[in-house]
């Protein structure tokens, strides 16, 4: 089902508004695009503009409030949302700034207004106007409100994030109708690129990989126009969007037999994901289960984690990080994303698992020890 019931809403801002009581916060300012979907169910590309500022305030009582653009009015209308203050964007002068501090006033009557200010965080508007609303607003943190709620996804928010597995698993599967020893990698990434929108994909914001002999140099750079040859390992990372929510896997194949280097690293990744998702379960943290992956690789790679969280963003916390303390909960996507040095090469590979009660439910179709060759 596309969108969500308006009780999905509802239990979203009831929890925030409890634990904002927890710390005497009047109001929470929110306006990045996946704060303000989480409260309102605005979904919309619009984003990609830079142009205009859009806020969302969660009082300590009631429905959200929003203050945007006039010209998003008629979207957010279809929402939930029937609050909606406006103004005529874009303003040189007053991009909605007085419009925003009068209506943070009425709402927190001189109470304190937060504003996620952890790891992965960031305000949307210019630093100009933050100054202006701190002259007359008393902001504060959340106290990491907003990442301990999305951190843990509902029963609705899991069915979309399993679709969207569902639908770059298929997409995978087709891999070799597009990808050959003498096929251009660009022209891989093109092609994948429209093999996830047939199989349901809405978008896809992001596609990396490489192509190497016995591997590849990293896993971010974009595709070059250089042909596929045997001894390659290709590589695909997709985090396609349906209906708001990102999957993240990837997937290897060699092209033409792989050497006993490859497939033992290969194997070897495959291990590591299986020896994190044995003990993926509740009052684990994630520094477990870093440790668990990092124990199967011998030489890894620097890239820095072994994985993360995932939801309407492409990375959400927790970090699978050795510092990272934080604790597993039922409800919990997570990508296992463990990596190995081949030489001066290296390859990786990951899944998505969501935390329960007792074993974790792989959401990316499950990968065997063996690589896929091409």
């Amino acid at each position: 089902m596309r969108g969500f019931d308006t009780s999905e809403f509802m239990n979203r801002t009831a929890r925030a508004q409890a634990l904002m009581a927890e710390h005497d916060l009047a109001a929470m300012l929110l306006s990045t695009e996946p704060e303000v979907r989480y409260f309102t169910g605005y979904l919309t590309r619009f984003w990609e503009s830079p142009t205009r500022p859009w806020f969302v305030i969660v009082p300590a009582t009631g429905k959200p409030i929003a203050v945007i653009p006039s010209i998003g009015v008629d979207l957010m209308g279809q929402t939930w949302i029937d609050d909606i203050r406006t103004w005529t964007s874009p303003d040189l002068a007053d991009d909605g700034i007085s419009l925003l501090i009068d209506t943070l006033q009425d709402v927190s009557k001189g109470g304190r207004v937060a504003i996620p200010d952890g790891h992965e965080t960031h305000v949307r508007m210019p630093q100009a106007d933050l100054q202006r609303i701190q002259k007359d607003i008393d902001l504060t943190s959340d106290r990491g409100i907003i990442r301990r709620l999305r951190m843990v996804k509902s029963e609705a928010e899991i069915a979309k994030i399993t679709m969207a597995c569902q639908i770059a698993g298929r997409a995978f599967a087709r891999v070799p109708e597009i990808a050959a020893s003498g096929v251009p990698l660009d022209h891989v990434f093109r092609k994948f690129q429209m093999l996830c929108l047939e199989e349901g994909a809405d978008w896809v914001p992001y596609l990396a990989g490489g192509a190497g002999q016995g591997g590849y140099g990293d896993v971010i750079s974009p595709a070059k126009p250089v042909a596929l040859e045997h001894g390659d390992v290709l590589m695909l990372d997709t985090g396609l969007v349906f209906d708001g929510y990102f999957c993240d896997f990837d997937r290897n194949w060699s092209v033409g037999p792989p050497g006993a280097a490859v497939q033992d690293a290969h194997r070897r990744l495959i291990g590591a994901t299986q020896a994190a998702a044995e003990i993926a379960k509740p009052k684990a943290t994630a520094a477990d289960l870093f440790h668990a992956m990092n124990a199967e690789l011998g030489q890894g790679t620097d890239a820095g984690r072994l994985g993360h969280g995932l939801g309407m963003s492409l990375t959400e916390w927790p970090s699978l990080i050795s510092a990272d303390q934080t604790v597993l909960e039922p409800g919990m996507i997570l990508t296992l994303e463990p990596g190995i040095a081949i030489g001066d090469r290296i390859m990786v590979h990951e899944e998505n698992i969501l935390v329960t009660e007792g074993a974790p439910v792989f959401l990316s179709p499950k990968s065997g020890p063996e690589i896929p060759v091409i």
